[in-house]
Parts: structure tokens; sequence; C-alpha cells
């Protein structure tokens, strides 16, 4: 080969690195509003991973490709009729995903599940006629076989993908390089009698043989020793990748649950290591077509290994995604800063007072929220912010927002039919404020312009209490799971009004624990003994940490402990701080500080756990 074409050859591999085809979808979130505290499920992983690499430069808008539904006909070619009919029940779809049935509405979550699907075959189109990797933001359902389903797999993408592409007319060999923390059971099952299949696994769990002797499938299983960190690991890895056999396609699972701190998987990769496993594979892989997928992944950080895998793939380096990243509220902040003025005050070229006047009818005089926000500007903001799509596929529809003054401020509300009647979604009452701060002026003098949140309620009337997730105290009736897109909503009209932050006065121990990772108590003591409390009630469920508080069963250095509903703060910037000496009065006062709860029945004090920090 010629030296030009060499170097035209090389510039097209650098460049098809540096543009990522990028499978992923809104949908992708499963509308299970259970599915995180039941199951530590972060339902937001494809949304923050794609924000993160959008933010990060890893990946253009243009990268971003929307998955097709897959065609039961295809899915077919793979599973059971009957399996699948049965994913038309909710009580098959709970069990999958270990929720209640109540909380399962089956037409988005098997959408969601054919979209993840019809992702990977795409992918696998893609990369077979254009060469490469590319990337789908969910995938790798593994534990799904042909007749049976479980842990969170309702439906095999890899190999309904196989399956599809062979009915195509693709004869090449396949290898699926499965580096979950889990083994690929199902795959092996959907794969079994494609002799031009190779499956290479790398877990930390032993369920005994995947394959049988008569299986025309090649499995190739590693079991590591739980715990089993970096270097054990990827030894492992390179033993793997040298025994597996030249391959026309490879579909890689790049598993989220080998992290350390990852609650499902037994094995203990930091994030470096786990960037280290992926760039080894794409090395090897080179300009070979191959679709990588998330795998397992679980608890509120999983979507960092999914973003590492994006940047090996996407920049061909190792990158490091920052601590205290957040691609929540970025994402917040990019929609918000292209919503208009004119767009939520709903002041267009002709507005109704001109008609008025022209007309000699007497002026229109809507209350705006707090001044600025028509209720047409509170629902633009909400859709183009994605918050009424996934309070659509709750069961909800024909959305209407109501402004109104009250004593306390401006109250909004959010209203949306189901089941033939408009039920109250959301509630606030908010209001502007101006509050001093000890510490945050010169003389403690200085006033502070918040955002303070009066009254705030999220409400999923469609839904049931249960009994792992009871009704807390202020309840009528179950959450909308959405607190953290309430959270940085607040904090994006606080910022669009000039306002430095976002204020709570929590009248209860739960608000304050549901608030803990944005807001802090002002008081630097009082934030020392939440911190305690919840260091001294950690082995309590929240309900029922929540009812000892109110009850007046918590003892403070054994005297009677009452909640202290102060007032509590999330800055507009981050990085803000309340005033010099706060964390060390806060730390003090938190070592300081020691909590026990007295039973019910005999009323002797229950002593914290030992070792707690």
């Amino acid at each position: 080969m010629s030296w030009p074409r060499r170097l035209a050859t090389r510039l097209a591999r650098r460049w098809r690195r540096l543009s990522l085809p990028t499978w992923w979808s809104p949908d992708y979130r499963l509308p299970i509003t259970t599915l995180a505290a039941r199951t530590g499920i972060e339902p937001r992983r494809a949304d923050l991973a794609a924000w993160y690499l959008l933010e990060a430069g890893a990946l253009d808008e243009a990268d971003l490709r929307e998955p097709p539904r897959v065609s039961w006909r295809d899915a077919i070619r793979v599973h059971d009729p009957a399996w699948l009919e049965s994913l038309m029940r909710p009580e098959e779809l709970a069990r999958i995903f270990t929720v209640e049935a109540w909380d399962v509405p089956v037409d988005e979550v098997v959408h969601t599940a054919r979209l993840a699907v019809g992702g990977t075959l795409e992918a696998a189109r893609h990369v077979l006629s254009r060469g490469g990797p590319a990337l789908n933001l969910l995938g790798g359902f593994h534990h799904a076989g042909r007749a049976r389903g479980g842990g969170f797999c309702a439906m095999n993408d890899v190999a309904i993908a196989v399956a599809a592409l062979r009915a195509g007319g693709f004869a090449g060999m396949v290898a699926v390089l499965d580096l979950d923390a889990h083994p690929p059971d199902g795959t092996v099952d959907c794969l079994r009698g494609d002799g031009r299949v190779w499956v290479g696994s790398l877990s930390a769990v032993d369920w005994g043989p995947l394959a049988r002797p008569e299986d025309a499938v090649q499995v190739d299983e590693t079991v590591l020793p739980p715990g089993c960190g970096d270097a054990e690991y990827l030894a492992a890895l390179d033993g793997l990748l040298h025994r597996m056999p030249r391959s026309a396609l490879v579909f890689v699972l790049a598993g989220g649950d080998v992290l350390d701190r990852d609650p499902l998987g037994e094995l203990a990769l930091s994030e470096a290591g786990a960037q280290d496993r992926d760039a080894r594979v794409a090395r090897l892989l080179g300009d070979t077509p191959a679709v990588w997928l998330p795998g397992g992944g679980y608890g509120p950080g999983s979507w960092r290994p999914l973003a590492g895998t994006g940047l090996v793939l996407a920049t061909g380096r190792k990158r490091p995604v920052p601590e205290g990243a957040d691609p929540l509220r970025g994402h917040f902040a990019r929609v918000a800063g292209r919503l208009s003025r004119e767009e939520l005050e709903g002041e267009p070229w002709l507005t109704e007072a001109d008609l008025a006047e022209a007309f000699g009818m007497p002026a229109p005089s809507g209350p705006r929220l707090l001044g600025f926000y028509t209720a047409q500007g509170v629902e633009l903001a909400l859709t183009r912010l994605g918050i009424l799509q996934q309070v659509r596929r709750l069961g909800y529809d024909d959305f209407r927002v109501t402004i109104e003054r009250v004593a306390l401020g401006d109250r909004v509300r959010l209203h949306g039919r189901a089941a033939g009647r408009e039920h109250l979604l959301m509630e606030e009452i908010l209001a502007r404020q101006a509050v001093r701060l000890p510490g945050t002026g010169e003389g403690n003098e200085e006033t502070t312009p918040l955002l303070f949140v009066h009254w705030l309620t999220l409400r999923h009337p469609l839904a049931s209490f249960a009994a792992d997730r009871p009704r807390l105290p202020g309840q009528e009736v179950p959450g909308l799971g959405m607190a953290r897109e309430a959270g940085e909503l607040l904090r994006r009209v606080a910022e669009r009004l000039g306002l430095v932050g976002v204020a709570v006065r929590p009248s209860w121990y739960h608000v304050a624990y549901t608030c803990r990772y944005e807001f802090r108590f002002v008081d630097p003591a009082v934030q020392g003994r939440f911190e305690a409390l919840m260091r001294d009630l950690a082995d309590l469920p929240l309900l029922g940490a929540t009812r000892a508080v109110a009850e007046g069963r918590v003892r403070l250095d054994g005297r009677p402990y009452a909640w202290e509903a102060e007032l509590m703060v999330a800055w507009v910037e981050p990085g803000r701080h309340m005033g010099e000496g706060w964390e060390r009065e806060r730390d003090a006062e938190r070592e300081r500080a020691r909590f026990a709860v007295v039973a019910e029945a005999d009323d002797a004090p229950v002593p914290p756990p030992e070792g707690r920090c």
C-alpha cells in the first residue's frame, strides 16, 4: 500500500474514533418510579452518560442516533412466542425488575425494551457497513433466555441482533465479549446451535457450565475470585483476549458492575481499571465492527463507567470522569440557557394586552410565577426539560399549569389527566426572600436573595404504597420519582431570577434526608448534628427513622432530641461555601454528637452501630 493511501486509511480510522455513532433515546429511562429505591438501578443512567459525553465534547449532537423499536418478527427469531406474550402481564415484568406490579406501565416498559434491542440491531448493521465501534447506551440484556427472563433482562438484544443479521444473509463469525460482573447465561441459551458464535466471559459468579456438550456455541468462561481488583482482572482479560477468535462482528458488554462500589457486582475494579479494560479491548479490535453495550451497573454513580467507556471509544484515550460531575445539572443548564425570556414570559410581538387596548377591552391580568413565568412558559420549560415526557409515560396526559397568589407566595400547580379524570401531579409555593446568613457578609449584616420553597409535593395518584415503600408523614400518594429533576428545575429558576440559592425549612427528617445531596443547613452545628443523625440511624428504614424522630424516641447525648426544622440552602453555584469556619464547626459537631433510638416497647435505648463514620 502506498504511503498516501496508508495516511488516508489512518486518518479515516482516526475520524471514525472521533465520531462515535451512539444510540440513545430519552425513552431509555424505565418509567418505574420505585426502581432506584428497590433495586439500586439508576433509571437515568443512559441519559446521564449521554449528557456528560456531550458536555465533555466527546460526542456531538449529530453522533446521537434515535433507535427504532425492534420488530416482533425479529424478536420471535430468538424468543418463544409464549414468553413474549407473557411480557404483556405487569406481574411478569414486575418479577423481572423486582418491583410491584402496580408500578409497571406495561406498554411503556416494553417500549423501552424494544427500543434498546432495536438500538443494538441498528448499531450492528451500522458497524458492519462502516467498520469501527458504535455504542448503544442501553443493552446487554444477557440474562434473558429463549423462554425466560430475569435480572432486569426481558429480551436478549445481542441474540436478537445476531439472529436478524443471519436472516439477512450475514454468515460471519461473531464474538460476544461479556465483561459484566455476572455470567451470560441467557445469551448462551439463546445462541446455542450457532457454531459461528464465540462467547467469552469474565465474571465473579459461578453458576455452573453455561453450555452443554451438544451446544454448538463456543463458550470461554473465566470465574474470578470475589473482590478481584485491577491487576488480577486485567491479567485475566489479556488471556481472554488472546483466546478470542478473529471475528467479523464483536459485541462488547462493558459492564459497570465490575466497580468496587457497585452494590450487586462482586468485583473491585477502580474507575481507572474499568477504563483500562475498555482501552485494551478497543486497541485490540481496532476497526473491527464492534457494538459496545453497558450491561449491568447499579447505584447513583453507575453512569460514570458507561461515560468512561464512551470517552475511550470517542477519543481513543483514557480520560477520567471528574469527581462531582453532575450531568443532570449541566443538561438542565444548557436547556434553560436555550429558553428565551420571551418564551417564558409569554410576550409575543403582539400581546393580549395590545389587542385588548385596540378593541377597548379590559387588559388581561393573569398572575405570573414570581413576577416572571406565565403558566404557558412553565409548561414549555417542563416540556423542553423532558419532565412532561417522563410523566406522560407514567400514564398522564393533557397537562395544565395554573398559577395563583397565596399568603406565602406564588403557587404553581401541574395537573394531568388519567383514567378519565384530572389529577394534581405537582404543587409548589415559591417566594423571593432576602435572608441574613451567618458568616456570608461582612459583620453578618448582608442579606442574601434566595428562592424560598414553602411547599413542594410531587404526586403519582395512580401509584400505591407498599410494605417496602410505605406512606411517609405528609404524603397523600406516592411520589413521581423525580425529586432530582425538581431540585434542578428550582435551581434554574433561581439562576434566571438573579437569586443565589434555593432555600427550604424541612419539616420532617425524611425531607432533609431527601435533600441531603444538594442542600446544607445554614447553621453549621445543625448540619453537623444532621449528619450525625444520619450516621447513627443508618440501620433504620427511612420511615422508621422519621417516625422515631417525630415521636421523640431519639436521644442526643442521652437527652430527648427535637427535630430542628432550620434553614437549608442549595447554592446556584455549587462551589459556593457557607462562610469561613463553617465546615470546621460542622465537622466538630458531627464528631461530638451521638444519637440513640429508644425502643417503643420497653423504652430501652438502642445504641448506634459501631464503626460508622
